[in-house]
């Protein structure tokens, strides 16, 4: 029941952040701004170091108002660990089935990385909850409705060069969430201790999606 409320979570918010190797010291900071926003989950991603007690951390501080869960997992044993750590979610950047399985075991939300039908298919067959489209950016918000024509019983989720500019197509044209970095974590910002810059472009992110679902332009 645990894992259908969280993915019901993601969906109804649509943005989920791309936090890649951020400053230890700051990551409270960058959080509490996202969620802000509107993010409805936080992804680490695992080449973080120190990313479980990170994860573990922001679990404890955010974990009533957002999900956490581990970004760019390659195999079964480092989800493990991120799901140990208290991870809601597991994104990979490939399909591996035993990575999928490991995460579905646990019950956590599975959302490996594809790009063709066949990958799609086959992830979904092996248990994989929302299929994350990457990289989005080379495959357009186009490719995503050609798919859905097809797949339409499959949830996907476009990573990689989702932008304010796109992010209202990709909707559009059947996304269920959508997962930003660089566009939301504005390193400069980061670096300047401007964390309402993050909260701002999370904002407009936010009311895009809404907007997009509504229908509007």
């Amino acid at each position: 029941m645990e894992k259908l409320e969280n993915i019901k979570r993601l969906i109804d918010s649509g943005l989920v952040a791309v936090i890649r190797r951020p400053d230890p010291d700051k990551i409270a900071n960058i959080a509490d701004a996202l969620v802000t926003g509107g993010v409805g989950a936080l992804e680490i991603t695992v080449d973080t170091p120190g990313v479980f007690g990170m994860i573990e951390k922001l679990k404890n501080e955010y974990g009533g108002r957002v999900l956490v869960g581990a970004g760019t997992v390659l195999d079964a044993e480092t989800a493990k660990r991120a799901i140990e750590a208290g991870a809601d979610f597991i994104f990979s950047p490939i399909v591996d089935e035993a990575t999928i399985e490991m995460t579905i075991r646990y019950g956590k939300i599975s959302i490996p990385g594809v790009m063709t039908p066949t990958e799609i298919v086959k992830a979904y067959q092996a248990g994989a909850d929302i299929l994350k489209i990457f990289p989005a950016s080379s495959l357009g918000p186009n490719y995503l409705r050609e798919l859905k024509g097809p797949l339409g019983h499959i949830p996907m989720m476009p990573t990689g060069g989702v932008s304010l500019d796109n992010v209202q197509e990709f909707i559009k044209n059947g996304a269920v969430a959508v997962g930003v970095g660089g566009t939301l974590l504005n390193k400069k910002a980061i670096e300047e201790n401007r964390f309402g810059l993050l909260t701002d472009t999370a904002s407009q992110f936010a009311e895009r999606i809404k907007k997009a679902r509504q229908g509007e332009n």
